[in-house]
């Protein structure tokens, strides 16, 4: 007999087959005509409350994840919309900081499905993944209720799906170069593009920017008449410190200083991203140098509970397996520092799956140092680059007598570890398997090897 769990989980199946049939998230088309269409005929749900919005190229769904927590800290309850997931479609929708049952992402689905059609109609291009997506979200956090929304773009800012909401803080994660076919070849572009999230009279937290980058979000937010927060200047990181499983921060947020703050996470661009969410929090409450810090015993308990799946994520031992969703040079670059700062390798051992439009080079220049040798594989993604083509380009970095190919990801990770436990004795404290390249190829690892939500 069927359970009324499985039943919603074969529904939610059905749901998510239908829904990624449509037009790919990783295509982006500057209107924001046909969600606009669709959110009013559902009754603009995302008017029903608050909300955060954050752009930028790397640290946006941790920094929204550490948001969160200090929100639901503070006693607000909360709608968080993320991309992309890592193992299953709910979790890009989560409430009070759990992802949304397959009940309610399947009735929530219903309920837009006769307005999806309508608008389909309407236009010569129907609706998207990501602006179906989009709509499912704001609807269900309107009928959860939550009284703040925190909601992370999915590429971009200006003609994101997401930017249908006018949000009260817009908090922008460093921006590089990465989806550069879409948002322009340089950050200036770039940052004039996700820029566009910054709303009239919000708070806009900036993290640390390249020069040209911050000129074009400064612009943005004097013709909007936006505050402006930006760290190393109003807010910032005074001192961090390695602590077991993580590390041990004092901020300097816009209102005060807050010491002794444990955060489970590793490496400097985590405590930055903590301070980004720290410093859009007090922005949000309207706190300052004249109310004083928010309650300090509350910044601390909500930054020892964050956790970020994916993240220089340890899901095995005797040899240790890191997933780490890097997919592009910047962020490789930080999960590198992170790895030599935090842990002690004496043989790392490299899994790399990219996608098709990413900068491969860039990439594996930043892993080349840190890894003793890389294994090439393929993750499941339709926009996957084939693992010859990978291999190709590991050879011009590495050197062919440090790459092994493996077209398959399950088969790459058992080479991996295979060649991590060769360290020429029976010690294998020190030896280390890093799985990258892809938030696909970090979701599929997990998947493999077991890791929970």
């Amino acid at each position: 007999m069927v359970t009324e769990a499985e039943r919603y989980t074969n529904l939610l199946r059905q749901v998510e087959a239908e829904v990624t049939s449509r037009w790919g998230e990783g295509r982006l088309q500057p209107t924001k005509e046909r969600i606009a269409a669709l959110i009013d005929l559902l009754g603009q749900p995302q008017r029903n409350y608050r909300s955060i919005h954050l752009t930028g190229t790397n640290g946006k769904t941790t920094t929204a994840r550490m948001v969160d927590e200090l929100l639901r800290g503070f006693g607000l309850r909360t709608g968080r919309f993320t991309s992309p997931h890592l193992s299953d479609i709910t979790e890009r929708i989560v409430v009070d900081g759990e992802h949304v049952s397959a009940r309610t992402f399947v009735e929530g689905y219903r309920e837009i499905a006769p307005y999806l059609e309508l608008v389909d109609g309407q236009f010569d291009i129907q609706l998207s993944f990501f602006e179906v997506m989009v709509a499912l979200a704001y609807s269900i956090f309107a009928d959860a209720p939550v009284d703040v929304a925190i909601v992370e773009v999915g590429l971009g800012g200006e003609w994101d799906a997401t930017n249908v909401i006018d949000a009260e803080v817009a908090v922008v994660t460093p921006i590089d170069l990465d989806h550069v076919q879409y948002l322009g070849d340089s950050v200036a572009s770039i940052a004039a593009e996700k820029a566009g999230i910054i709303k009239p009279g919000a708070a806009a937290i900036m993290a640390a920017q390249p020069a040209d980058a911050a000129a074009e979000l400064l612009r943005r937010a004097v013709s909007v008449e936006a505050s402006v927060a930006r760290e190393g200047l109003e807010f910032g990181v005074l001192e961090r410190r390695v602590a077991v499983g993580g590390q041990v921060m004092t901020l300097q947020g816009l209102a005060g200083v807050y010491d002794e703050i444990f955060l489970p996470l590793h490496g400097a661009h985590q405590a930055e991203n903590a301070v980004c969410a720290l410093a859009a929090v007090e922005a949000f409450f309207g706190a300052g140098a004249e109310t004083g810090p928010i309650d300090v015993e509350t910044v601390r308990a909500a930054f020892a509970a964050v956790r970020s799946p994916g993240r220089l994520e340890a899901v095995r031992s005797a040899p240790t397996i890191l997933l780490d969703a890097a997919h592009n040079p910047h962020g490789m670059a930080a999960s590198v520092a992170a790895i030599a700062e935090a842990f002690d390798f004496r043989r790392l051992i490299g899994v790399v799956a990219v996608l098709e439009d990413k900068d491969v080079i860039g990439m594996l220049e930043r892993l080349e140092p840190a890894l003793d040798e890389v294994v090439v594989t393929q993750n499941g993604s339709l926009r996957a680059r084939p693992a010859d083509e990978l291999a190709a380009q590991a050879v011009l970095v590495f050197g062919a007598d440090r790459v092994t190919v493996e077209p398959r990801l399950d088969d790459a990770i058992e080479a991996a570890v295979r060649l991590a436990e060769d360290t020429g004795d029976d010690l294998l404290s020190g030896s280390g398997v890093l799985v990258t390249g892809s938030v696909v190829t970090a979701g599929e690892a997990r998947v493999l090897l077991g890791g929970g939500s």
